[in-house]
């Protein structure tokens, strides 16, 4: 935590943490704080900053610097009793940022300036576990013709590769599509899908995020179980909603599976009654869910995975479902080479 308590007299974080997994809530405290409330009039709540801990920060600003990219800020030290921390932040996609972290030696429990809990829920501990690890990937969503360029940064400012790639022909369902492309860094711990609307018969996802957040953004955080099944029992128990699946996808799966080599593991049942998705190939599959917006705007939610032995999801499940999710609010409409006509 950090706030007036804590000595901060100009925003308010609380941090939590389950697994390797860190997420940062932050607001102003005082009237006229025109970057939180600039960014909160245009985006609502949403994702402003992606951390990497790093291990030599001035070296990769001055690499990122020779090759073009924006330092919001330069590469700076702050410290407690616990020891120090270096810290410095680039521009990305949108009004997104990097803060690349350096903490070597530090023993403190998140940051320097960040303290303990001032309180703690005494209900939290009789809740069940959420039994999530770590952050699988985190994805981009580009408005139409700025995938690649934001591909390329990845590539020349940070030294990310094309981990994979897919276009609208490989990535449609009846009525939109899009485009999509993976970076990850050189051990590829990292992985940042990257995507854009492409022309269909009704207005992508996609392009309806990017309308709503009203510019590029982080679309959703995955975070990785080793026990999905459980994981979304217990987060279903907490109070967590899930997107909903058609009773119809389980049918084609089940068909789908006869003819396939990948022997899934879990039971079809049970995954049909918690509406876990199920993507796979030969050589393996994942599972996953999604959750409703996590704000009132359509825009940034969560996801939870599991691997088994299966790296990429094609993404068509996600698409499909989001098509689904979404079409109650009225936006999704159907699009033309030469405009829109009314709204589905």
């Amino acid at each position: 935590y950090r706030g007036l308590e804590t000595g901060s007299r100009d925003v308010v974080s609380h941090v939590v943490k389950q697994g390797k997994i860190i997420y940062v809530f932050t607001s102003a405290l005082n009237p006229g704080n025109n970057e939180m409330g600039d960014h909160l009039v245009k985006h609502g709540d949403g994702v402003k900053d992606v951390a990497f801990t790093v291990e030599n920060c001035d070296f990769l600003v001055e690499k990122a610097r020779e090759r073009g990219a924006i330092i919001i800020k330069e590469p700076h030290v702050v410290e407690d009793k616990f020891g120090r921390v270096k810290l410095a932040v680039l521009q990305t996609y949108g009004d997104t940022t990097h803060t690349f972290v350096e903490r070597t030696g530090y023993n403190g429990l998140f940051l320097p300036g960040f303290h303990a809990p001032l309180f703690c829920d005494p209900f939290l501990e009789k809740l069940p576990s959420g039994k999530l690890d770590f952050i699988d990937h985190v994805v981009g969503n580009q408005p139409d013709n700025e995938m690649v360029p934001i591909v390329e940064w990845y590539q020349r400012n940070l030294l990310f590769h094309r981990f994979w790639s897919v276009d609208d022909k490989q990535l449609q369902t009846e009525y939109s599509a899009l485009r999509s492309i993976v970076v990850a860094n050189y051990e590829e711990t990292v992985k940042m899908p990257i995507n854009e609307p492409a022309m269909g018969k009704r207005k992508s996802q996609i392009q309806e995020y990017v309308e709503y957040y009203g510019s590029a953004g982080v679309q959703h955080i995955a975070m990785n179980t080793s026990d999905i099944i459980t994981a979304i029992r217990n987060l279903k128990e907490r109070g967590m909603e899930f997107m909903t699946v058609p009773d119809t996808y389980y049918q084609q799966l089940r068909e789908k599976l006869k003819s396939s080599k990948v022997q899934i593991v879990e039971d079809i049942s049970i995954l049909e009654e918690l509406k876990i998705l199920v993507d796979y190939d030969d050589n393996g599959y994942l599972l996953q869910i999604f959750t409703k917006p996590v704000q009132d705007r359509p825009t940034v939610f969560l996801e939870v995975i599991q691997r088994h032995n299966h790296q990429v999801s094609n993404n068509i499940a996600i698409y499909f479902l989001l098509h689904v999710a979404f079409l109650p609010i009225g936006n999704l409409i159907i699009l033309t080479p030469n405009g829109t006509s009314e709204k589905l």
